[in-house]
């Protein structure tokens, strides 16, 4: 056996082993018990174009996350200016940059601005300047602080739709950000994909506020600490459906980031689904506090700006439980469980592209992909063992080790085959040959010049191999653009053809490699079969 035959021999033997262990899940479907702890788990997923379901891009509104982080400055800025008993005249977001504090003398200017100064550091704020006979400041969010909050409010919306599709019981789901503000679902095999869009695109922002019972909804003027929205309610007999307009202070008093569960339960009385909630330890101080001091009033439950339902508050409520009662059916009161349970989003979403691929179209793609795969193998066996006889046939032997070492790669990495990934695998069926025809061509140019068998494979393996590491690279470079830039089945094709690539160089320069010296180790051979 030539020198540094043996470790190449076990190489390709081990790569073969580690390829079909790692497809057995694939190949076997359900796993016996015994097959636990190490032993390989994942499987090949099929794409929503082989097995059907849905394919969601959503555009998070991050500049809204930016708008909400002032809105809490805001908030947060009254409360620390009462508790310094600094007074103003008002603190609201102004644009979509800034928070503007107006107050009434230059003297709690000065103190309000050492304070925003030391609170804020990477804000940008203004000189005080005059404002209709007040004096007024600007705190500007600064560019990096706003980026960084976009992004936080991508990473939290990816992980907020994540959790609602885990609990909405969706298997194998691919969730995962792209470019800067978009997000790719994917649900495979579902069967209301509608009601899958809706529960994802929810923006599901629970507040609690009191009712302003002083202000007739009617009124024209609503001062700028109230705000008009409407309850709708169903009547119980004939199922008509009216809006009642309630005037709300502005200003949550509690919010849905202070819960810690969400159940939908039935009112033992009417028989009605309704969702429980509980708080966690600051929410159930701050509900008791409410409660408390507001018994007679009546407490809006406020969802997304619409009110499910405002009772009075007959008594103070301790232990940090409530529930919200409205026009709920089973399902929409589920939905609405899982929303709260999984957490508000940080800004709105929007659907930017929808598209939804049924069963059947992916059955007839898996058989016609199979299909097309086979003939395009076939075609190149025969192909090559007519043209380049014996050697056609080491070639052949390096394609169905190809084939084999392809699957066990994307197998081993849990990957999703989609259709365009079936077209990367018989890609590589021709380019696994097209790497040994340049081999071939080169042997036999050798051979013309009279070297022995021996010396022309060496010399032309020698002198194919900057040519195929060349057109490997740049396939493999346009498979990164491709990853890169691409969304769905785009992805699963850049993936295939990224690993087959490499694959490829394995079995063209060191799998037939060391067949051929196998074949010419006793040095006897007079003429290579090419």
């Amino acid at each position: 056996m030539p020198k540094g035959t043996g470790w190449r021999i076990s190489l390709i033997f081990i790569f073969v082993f580690l390829s079909f262990l790692y497809m057995t899940p694939t190949l076997v479907g359900k796993m016996p018990s015994w097959w636990s702890g190490l032993l390989p788990k994942d499987k090949i997923h099929l794409g929503l174009d082989l097995q059907g379901g849905t394919h969601l891009v959503l555009e998070v509104d991050t500049q809204k996350a930016v708008e909400g982080s002032l809105d809490i400055v805001a908030t947060d800025l009254e409360d620390t200016l009462n508790s310094k008993n600094l007074h103003f005249k008002r603190i609201n977001r102004a644009g979509s940059d800034k928070v503007t504090v107006v107050v009434y003398d230059k003297g709690t200017a000065e103190a309000v601005q050492k304070l925003l100064k030391d609170k804020y550091p990477g804000y940008d704020l203004s000189p005080s300047y005059d404002e209709g006979g007040f004096v007024a400041l600007d705190l500007r969010i600064g560019d990096k602080d706003a980026q960084d909050r976009k992004d936080k409010a991508v990473a939290q919306a990816l992980e907020t739709i994540r959790n609602r599709i885990d609990q909405f019981g969706v298997s194998e789901p691919v969730i995962q950000r792209e470019g800067v503000n978009h997000i790719v679902v994917q649900l495979p095999g579902i069967k209301d994909p509608q009601r899958a869009i809706d529960l994802i695109g929810k923006t599901a922002r629970l507040e609690f506020k009191m009712v302003r019972e002083d202000i007739p909804p009617a009124s024209a003027g609503i001062p700028e600490d109230a705000e008009l929205l409407r309850e709708k309610t169903v009547d119980p007999v004939t199922g008509a459906v009216s809006e009642v307009p309630l005037v709300l202070q502005r200003k949550s008093l509690i919010t849905g980031d202070l819960l810690t569960d969400a159940q939908v339960r039935i009112d033992s009385q009417f028989n009605q689904p309704y969702v429980a909630i509980e708080f966690n330890s600051l929410g159930a101080k701050l509900f008791d506090q409410v409660t408390a001091a507001n018994v007679g009033k009546r407490f809006a439950i406020v969802l997304d700006n619409n009110i499910y339902s405002a009772p009075v508050i007959r008594e103070r409520i301790s232990g940090g439980s409530a529930q919200i009662s409205g026009n709920f059916t089973e399902k929409t009161a589920a939905d609405l469980a899982i929303v709260l349970r999984a957490g508000a989003l940080p800004a709105p979403v929007k659907i930017i592209q929808n598209v939804t691929v049924g069963p059947s179209l992916g059955q007839d793609s898996i058989h016609k992909g199979l299909m097309a795969g086979l003939i395009g193998v076939v075609l190149v066996v025969v192909f090559m063992a007519i043209y380049y006889k014996l050697c056609g046939m080491v070639a052949n032997l390096g394609m169905v080790l190809n084939v084999i070492y392809l699957m066990g790669a994307l197998a081993a990495l849990g990957a999703t085959l989609t259709l365009p990934g079936i077209a990367a695998i018989v890609l590589l069926i021709g380019m696994s040959v097209d790497s040994n025809v340049i081999i071939f061509e080169r042997i036999r140019e050798e051979l013309k010049l009279g070297k022995t068998p021996k010396a022309a494979l060496d010399a032309g393996y020698d002198k194919a191999f900057l040519t195929i590491m060349d057109s490997h690279i740049t396939t493999l470079i346009t498979a990164a653009v491709l990853f890169q830039f691409g969304t769905g089945p785009v992805k699963g094709f850049a993936v295939s053809l990224s690993l087959g690539v490499i694959i490829n160089l394995f079995t063209a320069l060191i799998a037939t490699k060391v067949t051929f010296d196998l074949f010419l180790a006793k040095g006897t051979a007079k003429k290579l079969s090419i």
